[in-house]
């Protein structure tokens, strides 16, 4: 009931999403560091490749990559325009993700109870 197909996407999308999150919270955290650089989490695409061909995602983990977006003078290739851009959008598709989750699990609550 707890592992089929939508359920374990959702955790999937959660779990990728808030590691997105942590990575965006430590590219502006170090926006100054000499020579650091930014981090991209991926998963959307193992998620909807699983998903298409009706696999169980639950194995899929999100990848961490380090950008290879061109530097500043300090070596630090961290862009506050597009992380702050990217806090806003992965933000918005957590919720998501944990409304879709809130209603799903309130529909077996609520066939639980017999409301």
């Amino acid at each position: 009931m707890f592992d089929d197909l939508s359920s374990s996407s959702l955790r999937v999308a959660a779990a990728g999403l808030a590691a997105r999150q942590s990575a965006i919270a430590n590219n502006i955290a170090n926006i100054e560091t000499p020579g650091y650089r930014a981090r991209k989490v991926e998963f959307e695409q193992a998620l909807h490749g699983a998903v298409a061909r009706g696999e169980s995602p639950a194995g899929i983990t999100p990848s961490t990559q380090t950008s290879l977006e061109p530097t500043r003078l300090n070596g630090s290739n961290v862009n506050l325009d597009e992380e702050t851009l990217s806090h806003i959008d992965t933000t918005m598709r957590y919720q998501l993700t944990l409304r879709a989750m809130d209603s799903k699990y309130g529909m077996l609550r609520d066939a639980i109870k017999g409301a």
